[in-house]
């Protein structure tokens, strides 16, 4: 499934949706992301998502659940590092992920 692109490859493809992976160039699969590309009814919409892990590391426990309790949520960071190629394999995806969902909604819909 994956293509032969730098960095973005296709994870899944329904016709009015299509899922890609994107990996950060660094190599850790914990900072990977995911983009989500849909057409319906109200138009296209683009998400993207990772998940997000804790740096239990830097805090202990009890700090966690401090800054938990007082603040209401705990921070984290998720980053990733694109090549320029990369980059621009992700921009072009995203264009044609688009284009190809809109064309589908539109065949769909008559």
């Amino acid at each position: 499934m994956k293509q032969a692109i730098e960095g973005v490859y296709k994870r899944n493809d329904w016709g009015d949706s299509v899922l890609y992976g994107v990996a950060c160039s660094c190599g850790d699969n914990d900072h990977d992301h995911n983009v989500w590309v849909e057409a319906d009814d109200t138009g296209v919409n683009v998400t993207v998502y990772t998940e997000v892990k804790s740096q239990w590391w830097k805090l202990n426990r009890w700090q966690q659940i401090w800054r938990l309790l007082t603040r209401g949520y705990v921070e984290y960071e998720a980053t990733i590092a694109m090549s320029e190629q990369q980059a621009l394999n992700y921009a072009d995806t995203l264009t044609q992920a688009v284009k190809n969902v809109k064309q589908f909604q539109a065949t769909k819909s008559t």
